[in-house]
């Protein structure tokens, strides 16, 4: 749960381009990639898990070949922004495959696809037709943390989610099950 705290500290955060409305979109775009493919909630969950769990050392490995996690970041901002920043029209599959492969070149997202195959029990050709819809909102989500214009700061999402000490508290699937409780509780 530690990472969805860090998502509600940045939509507090007037300094981080994360808001409600981008939580709600990002919500929104989980739910539409798990009716596209019919996937129920507890698959969706899982697939969103082990994605973040493969794509964990893929972008620290990037982070280290680029030059830290603020080029990191820079590169995730500009494919953010190729795709019009929002988590409805990034998983349209709508993207720039080119921004996408400079984040997570080609043979790491074959690496991907087979380990979120092994960790899900999704075979390969079902894992590697939502990638291209998963990437995106994943990317977008982590966008999130990145400093609203004007603001000066690295992205905490991004940051949070690279931090080798914090293994437990980095899982993806379990942010969007409290995004979604989070949009979707009961007013009083």
């Amino acid at each position: 749960m530690g990472l969805f705290f860090d998502v509600l500290s940045a939509v507090n955060n007037p300094n981080q381009q994360a808001s409600i409305d981008g939580l709600s979109s990002m919500s929104s775009a989980v739910q539409q990639l798990a009716s596209k493919n019919g996937l129920d909630a507890a698959a969706t969950q899982s697939l969103l898990s082990a994605a973040g769990s493969a794509l964990r050392p893929v972008l620290q490995q990037q982070a280290a070949a680029v030059g830290g996690a603020s080029q990191l970041a820079g590169m995730i901002s500009q494919f953010a922004g190729a795709n019009g920043g929002m988590m409805g029209q990034a998983s349209s599959g709508n993207f720039s495959l080119s921004a996408l492969q400079s984040i997570i070149p080609a043979e790491m997202q074959q690496q991907l696809i087979n380990s979120i195959s092994q960790k899900t029990g999704m075979n390969t050709g079902m894992v590697q037709t939502v990638l291209p819809s998963v990437l995106p909102i994943v990317m977008n989500f982590f966008n999130m943390g990145a400093p609203a214009p004007g603001s000066r700061g690295g992205n905490l999402l991004l940051s949070a989610f690279l931090d080798s000490a914090r293994d437990g508290d980095t899982d993806l699937g379990d942010v969007m099950k409290f995004a979604g409780r989070f949009l979707n509780a009961p007013h009083q």
